[in-house]
């Protein structure tokens, strides 16, 4: 039985929509964008600044955080917005992974749990085309920007993840399951993950 499950995902992949749905049908808390907004509330940054720090890396010193025990610093007052950010995200994951009961949606949350046996570690991917339907349909892009809009936030949560990581974004051997959400389909990756969770 897996008691946490983190899911990276490519952008308009679904990873967000099958997050949600295997919450609900293990019963388990859901972390997602609410996690991003939970550690910026400790902090006391304003909402509308973190949209600008949402899965932004700042360079070299946030891997070197994220492989802290307690992912902390003595000096804190010399770490940037992002790297003050993720410190408290990091402490956010690592306590709800102690709980138990949790799919956490991105934040490299697989990199920071790698040390739990307990901890299934996904990565949800699509093609293309699919992606840029989704993005469209879903997310409100306009057709004539959805590809940009795919490869901006992909580089974005690669250079994020690569950046408080050893790890490759996307690379299945860091990753227990890899699941084309365009080909299986949303509800046959959340059925996959519900047998895989169960054990």
């Amino acid at each position: 039985m897996y008691h946490v499950i983190v899911i990276e995902r490519q952008y308009a992949s679904g990873g967000n929509e099958i997050g949600r749905k295997l919450a609900k049908e293990l019963g388990y808390k859901l972390y997602d964008r609410n996690l991003l907004t939970e550690a910026a509330r400790a902090l006391e940054i304003s909402s509308m600044y973190i949209e600008g720090l949402e899965e932004t890396h700042s360079g070299g010193f946030l891997f070197n955080l994220s492989k802290t025990k307690l992912g902390g610093s003595s000096n804190s007052n010399s770490l940037s917005m992002s790297d003050k950010l993720f410190q408290e995200e990091k402490r956010i994951i690592e306590e709800a992974a102690k709980q138990g009961g949790c799919v956490i949606v991105g934040r490299a949350a697989g990199y920071i749990l790698k040390e739990r046996t307990d901890c299934l570690n996904v990565f949800i991917h699509c093609d293309r085309e699919r992606r840029i339907a989704r993005a469209i349909e879903r997310e409100g892009i306009q057709a004539s920007e959805a590809e940009d809009v795919l490869k901006k936030n992909d580089k974005r949560r690669s250079g994020f993840y690569n950046s408080v990581t050893n790890w490759e974004w996307g690379n299945p051997k860091f990753f227990e399951l890899c699941l084309d959400s365009g080909k299986l389909g949303i509800d046959a990756c959340v059925k996959m993950l519900l047998e895989a969770a169960r054990g």
